[in-house]
């Protein structure tokens, strides 16, 4: 929020590894404004079941505004069953083009277990590089420390984890309360 009001709010770390035929989608439970922790458990990963395909997706950003993100990308995927990208595609269109959605503060992660994208309200479908995907406060942490474990022979859930707990460990607007899914491709 730019208005001087209000002091802005901070949280989430989503992340997204891909590792021997799954994606694991970990986020943190923390929400903060200002410097003060609001709430510690937040559930900020979601699975979505939109025409009997299942489709993990994280948020980072302002909670309604993702939800209605969310709900925007249910209705595509119902309306295209099985092509997350295209999905995805439609989704980052409206957002960039609706006067309403064009307001929207929130970054997705998303993904049917065998793609992984990153929706962003600037339009952008993105598909990462090195199989790992991190959003908000601590996601560049976040996915330095997933990069640097990949190296190991730990399973996708066990680089998330460690990553994440790396992360909440340097960033103040991350914990280590954390939701996870994952997805088979």
């Amino acid at each position: 929020m730019a208005d001087d009001r209000f002091p802005g709010w901070h949280g989430t770390t989503i992340l997204a590894v891909r590792r021997g035929g799954e994606v694991v989608v970990a986020g943190d439970g923390q929400v903060s404004l200002g410097q003060t922790v609001i709430k510690g458990s937040a559930r900020k990963v979601r699975r979505l079941s939109p025409g009997g395909h299942d489709v993990v997706c994280g948020f980072a950003g302002s909670t309604a505004d993702a939800f209605t993100l969310l709900e925007r990308l249910e209705k595509k995927l119902e309306a295209a069953p099985g092509q997350l990208a295209r999905a995805c595609v439609d989704l980052a269109k409206d957002w960039r083009m609706d006067k309403y959605l064009r307001n929207l503060e929130a970054m997705l992660i998303v993904t049917d277990g065998k793609e992984l994208f990153v929706i962003t309200g600037a339009g952008d479908v993105l598909e990462p590089e090195h199989d790992i995907a991190a959003i908000g406060s601590g996601g560049n942490f976040a996915l330095a420390a997933a990069r640097g474990l990949m190296v190991t022979d730990l399973s996708a859930e066990e680089i998330a984890r460690r990553a994440m707990a790396i992360a909440a460990d340097i960033c103040v607007y991350t914990n280590g309360n954390l939701t996870v899914e994952r997805i088979k491709a």
